[in-house]
């Protein structure tokens, strides 16, 4: 009779323990579901707007995003060993150029190792800000609509810093010239 005991005891004691693991799991997923999916919720509503960026240039300093208010701002997010990337530089570059009196800030982010950068860019400079990305850039751009996390990904934010046009792939003219173009005041 005691080894009877002692048996039904364990299976007890074993499918209680079964039962708890199986339950306290489907508590704790649907809780750290619904976390994330607050969390979720809450950035696609900060991340609709130009986000308060903080990010080192190639030279060290800290470049704060709300310099750039009042202006139109295309944010791309880049990588050196990227050849779309690398192809539409020049034409960032001259979109900057050519509309920065019309209040445009083209700002590249680079997803990158700071010593490739800088290797980058003394031999393709470019006339528009640079800064050093990290992790925390590749979430910004998830939640800025990069769900894939591909590159090239371009946001392009209106003069209230509104996000007005994002994009995943290389630019061309003519996507510059019907997104960003029309957010641009009026040159004269």
């Amino acid at each position: 009779m005691n080894a009877v005991k002692v048996l039904a005891v364990t299976v007890l004691a074993g499918s209680v323990s079964i039962g708890l693991a199986l339950f306290g799991e489907r508590w704790v997923d649907r809780d750290e579901h619904a976390a994330g999916q607050r969390r979720d919720e809450a950035l696609q509503g900060v991340l609709e707007t130009l986000p308060d960026l903080q990010l080192r240039d190639i030279e060290g300093h800290r470049i704060n995003s709300r310099r750039w208010a009042g202006k139109v701002v295309v944010l791309n997010f880049w990588a050196t060993w990227c050849p779309p990337c690398v192809r539409e530089m020049p034409l960032l570059d001259e979109w900057q150029r050519r509309h920065r009196d019309q209040g445009l800030r083209v700002v590249g982010i680079a997803i990158d190792r700071a010593d490739e950068v800088a290797r980058f860019l003394d031999d393709h400079p470019v006339g528009y800000s640079i800064l050093l990305g990290d992790m925390e850039s590749v979430d910004l751009a998830r939640g800025l609509g990069n769900r894939t996390g591909g590159l090239p990904f371009t946001v392009v934010f209106d003069t209230f810093g509104r996000r007005a046009f994002s994009y995943l792939g290389e630019l061309d003219a003519r996507i510059l010239e019907s997104e960003v173009a029309p957010l641009l005041p009026e040159a004269g």
